[in-house]
């Protein structure tokens, strides 16, 4: 998107100028979230794929937002987004 801007071809007579506008692309799911089973006590992994590196990811439970604590951790590498869940209890389901 940076690189949005009027660009000149200079011939020292002459100019031919264009402008050039670089659109965003959507960022979509490569691999969604799949469905997890765990015994309570474990630790599970949910896991999904984005379209776009570096993409922030904000986790929820239902309609609340999750945050870092001993029971949730987030992880990023690239295009892969991860939550921790420590101790999963029947609530956590």
């Amino acid at each position: 998107k940076s690189d949005s801007d009027t660009y000149t071809c200079d011939i020292g007579d002459a100019q031919s100028r264009a402008k050039l506008i670089v659109q965003e692309m959507p960022v979509l799911f490569k691999q969604e979230l799949q469905n997890e089973e765990a015994k309570e006590g474990k630790q599970v992994k949910l896991t999904c794929e984005l379209s776009k590196p570096g993409t922030p990811v904000k986790w929820m439970k239902g309609d609340t937002v999750l945050c870092a604590s001993e029971k949730y951790e987030f992880k990023q590498h690239g295009t892969v987004a991860e939550l921790i869940i420590r101790d999963v209890q029947s609530v956590d389901a």
